[in-house]
């Protein structure tokens, strides 16, 4: 028990994806030019539907609430990462281990109910369209914003809380990436069955529940659709939840096969690629998805890149 007590290290060693320099600094080179393509693609969406009158609807707000959440996930774990392919040393300390696994874990389940909220903006929308402005006002989709960012902080709150009073003794090297919870649990030398049971639990409050709510919302969705008689009434129903559809199946479904399983879960390795991907391809590929499967957003564009253009002429002939 005396061993137990010793807990911490004062820094723990990110063992990372790989050792060869070589290696490293191609991952560097690439995970800068995504990361700055993450970065800057969300902040034009959040941009655009600030500068755009038509895009401020509900649908768009809780887009510029998920935008936000995917340039801070990504920045939660990115340039940490960034440092380690360069350094010598890839040591995190203790504080920025902890805060770096609640932060990561807190926007990740933001992002879960915000999806499972844009879902049902998407049901009102094409199930009772009537009704759609009187029923998503501004103050359910305000309630329902803080609802997201609140669950899924407390939640974070909880698990980081839980993890790191587990005694580490003298075990300080993290097999990951970052300071994922899997990870940083796997360094207790105590049965952690208790901690694997929380995640489970955390995993279906968090991330199944808002999944089948999706999965419920758009059964309804798709059922509605199937009873419009005309094709091109069918297709626009279907274009405005695209979109979101394509979002929810690479959000939930990278996050399912990570977590929802950890006594069956994939190799280390693995673990690292889905966390990589989820960290900084997703955040990158939804404002794309949003901007080329969009109709009312790639309207936007164009019209904002046609005040520029004219502009810049305006100045040109001056």
């Amino acid at each position: 028990m005396g061993t137990y007590n010793q807990t911490w290290e004062s820094e723990f060693i990110l063992l990372g994806l790989s050792s060869d320099w070589d290696t490293q600094v191609s991952l560097f080179v690439l995970l800068l030019a995504m990361y700055l393509v993450t970065v800057l693609g969300n902040f034009l969406i959040v941009l655009l539907i600030r500068l755009d009158g038509r895009l401020h609807t509900p649908m768009y707000f809780f887009l510029t609430n998920l935008s936000l959440v995917d340039v801070s996930y990504a920045t939660s774990i990115v340039p940490q990462l960034l440092v380690h392919f360069l350094a010598e040393h890839k040591g995190i300390p203790f504080l920025s281990c902890a805060a770096q696994l609640f932060f990561s874990l807190a926007l990740g389940g933001i992002e879960f109910v915000l999806l499972a909220v844009m879902a049902y903006d998407r049901y009102v929308a094409v199930c009772d369209p009537l009704r759609y402005s009187v029923i998503m006002h501004g103050g359910l989709c305000t309630r329902l914003a803080i609802a997201s960012w609140v669950s899924g902080s407390i939640n974070s709150l909880m698990q980081t809380t839980i993890t790191f009073q587990l005694p580490m003794c003298t075990n300080k090297y993290i097999d990951h990436i970052s300071c994922e919870i899997l990870a940083v649990v796997r360094l207790a030398c105590v049965d952690t069955s208790s901690n694997e049971v929380a995640i489970v639990v955390s995993s279906i409050v968090l991330l199944m529940t808002p999944f089948f709510l999706v999965l419920l919302s758009y059964i309804q969705i798709i059922s509605t659709i199937l009873k419009i008689r005309s094709t091109q009434g069918r297709r626009k129903a279907f274009h405005t939840c695209a979109s979101h559809l394509t979002v929810v199946a690479l959000c939930y479904g990278m996050a399912i096969f990570t977590y929802a399983q950890p006594h069956s879960s994939p190799s280390v390795l693995q673990e690292k690629l889905i966390s990589l991907f989820y960290a900084i391809l997703t955040p990158m590929l939804n404002p794309m998805i949003y901007s080329l499967r969009n109709k009312e957003v790639k309207g936007a564009w164009q019209k904002l890149l046609g005040q520029f253009s004219g502009l810049t002429s305006k100045l040109a002939r001056r």
